[in-house]
């Protein structure tokens, strides 16, 4: 009963990366609140990647809509009208129990594979309010992701320099999915059972990381 409780009580919101217009992702914007240091708003991801993990974050609103959560995505359609600033203030307005940010890699090497959770390196001001949930759930998530696709273990990466963190006022994590510049992962990435797999592993660490256990 108290994990129902929790559950329905939850407003978990899934940012599927990218589908921002060129001409807005060129714009720039502060790294976090008072920075005079900016990043882009969107360079765009791996080739394919806005597709990959919006199919992905459909997938997980399902299975976390089964569990009793209530669920808030910052796209659901192909674009996004705006940065990582107005992602994370999307998720802030609502209050979410947790952003969680789907993303797949790329890199210059295509022998580059496996899963990891990125999580908000401690900043006060910015992110000292939101570190320690945050830390929680790239954890539970991580550990249930590598489970539920046997992925290799990248694990858990804490980040300084990630506008959607720095912005975030509720707890946080990135989900880096796989590498699309694998040939290998970018077959499973693009199927539908694939996507699957990686949408329980999703749903069952943010239920794990919504447990009474760890949410105390």
């Amino acid at each position: 009963m108290i994990a129902e409780t929790l559950a329905a009580a939850a407003l978990i919101c899934l940012d599927p990366g990218h589908g921002t217009s060129p001409a807005i992702g060129r714009q720039r914007e502060a790294i976090g609140p008072g920075s005079p240091v900016t990043k882009i708003k969107d360079g765009g991801g791996a080739p394919g990647e806005a597709e990959v993990v919006l199919a992905i974050a459909r997938r997980t609103r399902a299975l976390l809509e089964r569990r009793g959560y209530r669920v808030a995505m910052t796209r659901t359609g192909r674009t996004f009208r705006g940065g990582n600033i107005e992602r994370a203030q999307f998720c802030n307005r609502r209050g979410a129990a947790l952003m969680l940010r789907i993303h797949a890699d790329g890199s210059t090497d295509a022998s580059h594979r496996g899963v990891s959770m990125l999580t908000p390196a401690h900043r006060r001001g910015w992110t000292n309010d939101v570190y320690a949930p945050s830390l929680r759930a790239a954890r539970a998530i991580q550990r249930n992701l590598v489970a539920a696709t046997g992925a290799r273990d990248l694990g858990v990466v804490e980040r300084s320099d990630l506008t959607g963190f720095n912005w975030a006022d509720v707890p946080v994590v990135l989900a880096e999915t796989g590498f699309l510049s694998n040939p290998t992962e970018r077959r499973l990435l693009r199927s539908s059972a694939y996507q699957w797999r990686v949408a329980r592993g999703l749903a069952a660490g943010v239920a794990t990381f919504r447990s009474p256990r760890l949410s105390r």
